[in-house]
């Protein structure tokens, strides 16, 4: 690359192809760096490449592709007893506590009985311990995914001609895929929900063997923090009938939060005044226990199991006060013990599941990867993006064989397996030992728990996400756009459906990103004081402007989508249009020649010699001269360009050419190599292989030559116009 510098020497040689070589000042140098040889690329030698360390086959490549599907194979050898063990135990414990409440309500979320969220959350620790390359990551029942997978299950029902009962309709029952008999509603739930998970698990082993772990970044920070925002409030929504004891209709679809909350209020003389009591004692006891933990979780050492406590003693409480039949009060009724034959998921539901499958399934692995990298980085580990979604794939595809719904990381089990000083996966064996325990012997004995304290537990462990309301004043300060896609994604989630607020919020993050680089910010620079740094003029006070140098920033890549405001915003900022300038000139060069053909008859041979002085000395009438700007260079300063188009080339081009028409030059600044190749190879400023010294490593140095440039330039048009005038014409202009 060519730039210059302030070295003395004799006259240097021009860059072939350089647009003014005859400009250039001499007591400057053309400094060359070197580039590396670019490195042969061949696609077809690439395939190969990676074909052949694929298909190769000994004991060692055996090994490693063992070692990396199943990452337990690595760190289980190196485990330590002594210290890692203690720690893993605790948190397995603590976490199975907690699980247990959440893996019956969430259940109910998903519209599936509750012995089905206990075998999801048991099978899903156990395959994800042999496969995860996260450490503190919980897997299991997430109430995000539950209502998603509920939102499809029961639009099934409902095709399918099952009411909100659980009674077989008539005229509906049919021979059931997974060997129980006749089908009733509950069974059609769980094989609707098993055949969705398995495509959910299909999609993202799919995308993990391809290695498309990379689409979790366009799943931003706020996008997700405003969909599950907006997902729990259509939750919570879901749970008021259970906290009422109302037996309404669930809405899907379009405007059913809107929809659910009208039948809330239209049925509210319905409701049951036990279980209203009894979902306000619940709050009233678990929400401030809640709080002391959040408040005290750097002193204690484990947060305590509330939920779990209070899910006892309710439970304790509808059995001896038979609050079934005293009140009619809705209860869990009876949840089996024991673990149900494997069955294989209805294949005939495929093509009505394939749509509902794909959301659930990039949720699932975006908050499973997010997760995982942020406690990662945490704690000074690595995570493999693609390796994790082929494990939660699997924690999805292999349960599905066991009557299991979809499943993912779920944030308040991780958080709380983090806090409690989990060391290793061995946790969650630990905790998948406390959900046998309840899977062999204890589940029976929630038969009286009351369906309103399920709601209430999925209430509290959603209400972190109304937090995230609190954090968007400070979100607004630091970038409103950000905040726009967080209200955007939440609103429609909320008002619409999470499938629609999911695809709305990602194509409007999308479009928010396409803004930015349509219409970037673009300034001009001044000079920092006896420094050689330049800052925004409009930003900072006490800049200098370079006298008849102007330094324009682009703060985006220059691509087809913004070229026509780069040149907008370059003339409106530098105020000069140079192709409006040039048209004057043109009109100006027309009139002077129009004026000084029709003087010729009227002047005759007698004022020749004046004629002649006069065009010696290039004066033109007032009114025929070309109008003056203050401009002689402009420095387009390119550090914030990561690429350029052809047509972004383009555009350059056209910049430099329109900007010679009226005498400016035009220089470049802060180049990267790559878009220094394409001037390079382009011919931006003159013939293709050519950059001439028109592009600079620093703007200094850009504005250095500037000044030298025009200083020899003036140096050079006074020694012309003097040569042009002998002492006798100067003594014949004085006489007259």
């Amino acid at each position: 690359m060519d730039d210059t510098s302030s070295q003395k020497s004799g006259p240097s040689k021009d860059t072939p192809g350089s647009p003014m070589p005859q400009e250039t000042p001499a007591n400057l140098i053309h400094v060359k760096l070197e580039e590396y040889e670019p490195t042969d690329f061949s696609t077809k030698e690439l395939i190969l490449k990676k074909a052949r360390e694929v298909c190769t086959c000994n004991h060692e490549t055996i090994i490693t592709f063992l070692c990396r599907l199943f990452p337990v194979l690595d760190w289980l050898p190196h485990y330590n007893i002594k210290t890692q063990l203690p720690g893993d135990i605790i948190s397995g414990l603590l976490v199975g506590i907690v699980t247990i409440p959440q893996s019956v309500s969430y259940s109910l979320l998903a519209s599936q009985d509750p012995i089905y969220g206990i075998y999801t959350n048991f099978f899903c620790n156990i395959i994800y311990v042999a496969m995860a390359t996260s450490r503190h990551n919980c897997v299991g029942s997430f109430g995000v995914l539950c209502l998603m997978v509920g939102q499809c299950v029961n639009r099934h029902l409902q095709l399918a001609g099952y009411g909100d009962g659980s009674a077989l309709l008539p005229g509906n029952a049919t021979s059931a895929s997974n060997g129980t008999g006749a089908c009733d509603r509950s069974c059609y739930a769980i094989t609707v929900a098993l055949s969705l998970s398995f495509l959910v698990g299909l999609y993202q082993i799919l995308l993990g063997v391809l290695q498309l772990g990379f689409l979790a970044v366009y799943l931003s920070e706020p996008l997700l923090g405003g969909f599950v925002t907006g997902s729990s409030l259509t939750i919570i929504t879901s749970q008021m009938k259970y906290l009422l004891g109302l037996k309404i209709p669930r809405h899907e679809g379009v405007g059913s939060f809107i929809l659910t909350w009208v039948d809330l209020f239209r049925y509210i003389q319905n409701t049951n005044i036990c279980d209203l009591v009894t979902s306000l004692v619940a709050l009233a006891i678990i929400v401030p226990v809640k709080e002391i933990n959040d408040w005290y979780k750097e002193k204690m050492k484990a947060p305590f199991p509330i939920e779990l406590l209070v899910v006892i003693v309710a439970t304790v409480i509808s059995h001896y006060f038979n609050f079934e039949e005293r009140y009619n009060s809705a209860v869990c009724g009876d949840i089996p013990t024991g673990f149900r034959k494997p069955t294989l998921p209805d294949v005939s539901l495929f093509s009505s599941l394939a749509v509902d499958a794909l959301p659930i399934a990039v949720i699932g692995f975006a908050m499973t990867v997010s997760l995982a990298e942020i406690f990662g980085k945490k704690h000074g580990y690595t995570v493999r993006a693609n390796q994790e979604m082929i494990a939660i794939g699997m924690c999805n595809l292999i349960p599905s064989f066991f009557y299991c719904f979809a499943s993912s990381a779920a944030l308040t089990k991780t958080l709380l397996k983090e806090s409690t000083g989990t060391q290793t996966q061995v946790s969650g064996l630990v905790t998948s030992l406390v959900l046998l325990l309840v899977l062999l012997w204890i589940s029976p004995l929630f038969y009286s728990l009351q369906t309103s304290i399920l709601g209430v537990v999925t209430i509290v462990n959603l209400w972190g996400g109304l937090r995230k309301f609190r954090d968007t004043p400070q979100m607004w300060r630091l970038s409103k756009l950000d905040t726009l896609v967080w209200w955007m994604t939440m609103l429609s989630s909320t008002l619409i459906t999470t499938e629609i607020g999911l695809l709305m919020g990602v194509c409007f993050a999308l479009l928010c990103v396409i803004f930015r680089t349509q219409r970037p910010r673009a300034t001009l620079l001044g000079r920092v004081s006896s420094t050689d740094i330049y800052e925004d003029q409009s930003t900072y006070k006490q800049l200098s402007s370079i006298t008849n140098v102007k330094i324009f920033r682009f703060e985006s890549s220059l691509y087809y989508a913004n070229k026509d405001y780069f040149k907008t915003v370059l003339y409106q900022k530098t105020g000069v249009n140079p192709v409006l300038l040039a048209a004057k000139h043109q009109r100006v060069g027309a009139q002077a020649n129009t004026e000084t053909g029709n003087s010729k008859s009227f002047l005759g041979t007698g004022f020749d010699c004046l004629k002649q002085a006069k065009k010696r000395t290039g004066k033109c009438p007032a009114d025929a001269r070309p109008p003056s700007i203050d401009m002689h260079t402009l420095i387009l300063d390119c550090g914030g360009m990561q690429f350029i188009d052809t047509v972004g080339l383009s555009v350059l081009k056209e910049t430099y050419h329109d900007y010679k028409k009226i005498e400016v030059q035009v220089l470049l600044a802060n180049c990267n190599p790559s878009i220094r190749h394409q001037l390079r190879e382009g011919g931006w400023a003159g013939e293709t292989g050519s950059e001439g010294h028109l592009a600079f490593h620093s703007i200094h140095s850009a504005v250095q030559f500037a000044e030298r440039w025009y200083h020899v330039h003036q140096e050079e048009s006074k020694e012309k116009q003097d040569a042009l005038l002998d002492p006798e014409d100067l003594n014949f202009q004085v006489s007259l």
